[in-house]
């Protein structure tokens, strides 16, 4: 394990499914092309952010994995490319609708699927009454360059559960898909610099690298931040993006560095799990 070059992608979407899926493509291409092995698109980049409202019809966007169109691209894309594309759709299974990531290898196969742990509910992210919360538990996945990849979905990158979860399982990167922008119930509320701290206190206090990737453009009224950014196990950012960009974000990460200063700041050394029974405990 030593250096991955990683890409973040950042773009609008429209109404038009085929359309979305064909401009993440392209960057994706563009990704490639300057070196990336491991390319992020944002969270559910299919169509708009459908969950600003409640609306049952919209049910019938959701496909089961191996039939969804996105995933089914990137599969294409991936196998072409040779390289990790971690895509979030809208799955559905039996019953139960799902907001879901599936790790897509080199080989356009599917390493695994990850389901989205944490389910916001509020004034233009009501998306409880679409997602059951996931049941598969806190993923990682072995990646290139002996890598392991960590990904969270959105929601799950305010939580440092997550983040340290997954370091525990292993993982060297965390990436984080994201549709994320103006709050309805408060216009003056600009979450930007929030959402970006809380992923760089995760870089911080697991000593690990950091992607997140968002959408931009205006959605009936919503406007998505951006900020997608890619920061080193320090914090320090090695690429962003501001509120209107729309593109690729390409770094080389020196991993075996960061497991290096991991192992030198002690943090995982000094945890005191037998201390942390009430971080379980539902009251």
């Amino acid at each position: 394990m030593s250096k991955l070059t990683v890409a973040a992608l950042q773009l609008a979407f429209t109404d038009d499914m085929a359309a979305n899926i064909k401009a993440v493509a392209d960057l994706v291409r563009e990704a490639a092309s300057k070196g990336a092995e491991v390319v992020l698109p944002p969270e559910l980049f299919e169509g708009p952010y459908f969950c600003r409202v409640e609306d049952e019809g919209l049910f019938a966007n959701a496909r089961r994995t191996e039939e969804h169109p996105s995933v089914i691209a990137m599969q294409e894309l991936a196998k072409e490319l040779k390289i990790w594309i971690p895509t979030s759709y809208f799955e559905l299974d039996g019953p139960h609708h799902y907001n879901s990531l599936a790790m897509i290898g080199p080989d356009g196969k599917i390493a695994g699927v990850y389901r989205k742990s944490h389910i916001p509910d509020g004034p233009g992210y009501e998306e409880k009454f679409y997602f059951r919360p996931g049941n598969t538990g806190f993923k990682v996945w072995e990646g290139p360059s002996a890598s392991t990849l960590g990904v969270g979905v959105c929601w799950d990158q305010w939580y440092p559960e997550t983040a340290r979860a997954m370091m525990l399982m292993g993982a060297d990167i965390l990436f984080y898909p994201t549709a994320i922008g103006t709050e309805p119930h408060d216009p003056d509320l600009d979450t930007s610099r929030l959402w970006r701290r809380a992923m760089i206190g995760h870089a911080v206090s697991n000593v690990v690298p950091v992607v997140a990737a968002n959408r931009i453009g205006t959605e009936h009224g919503q406007r998505f931040y951006g900020h997608s950014f890619i920061c080193d196990e320090r914090g320090d950012i090695l690429a962003e993006f501001g509120a209107e960009e729309t593109g690729v974000l390409v770094a080389t990460l020196d991993l075996a560095q960061a497991k290096k200063h991991r192992a030198a700041f002690g943090f995982f050394r000094d945890r005191r799990p037998e201390l942390y029974g009430r971080l379980v405990e539902d009251r």
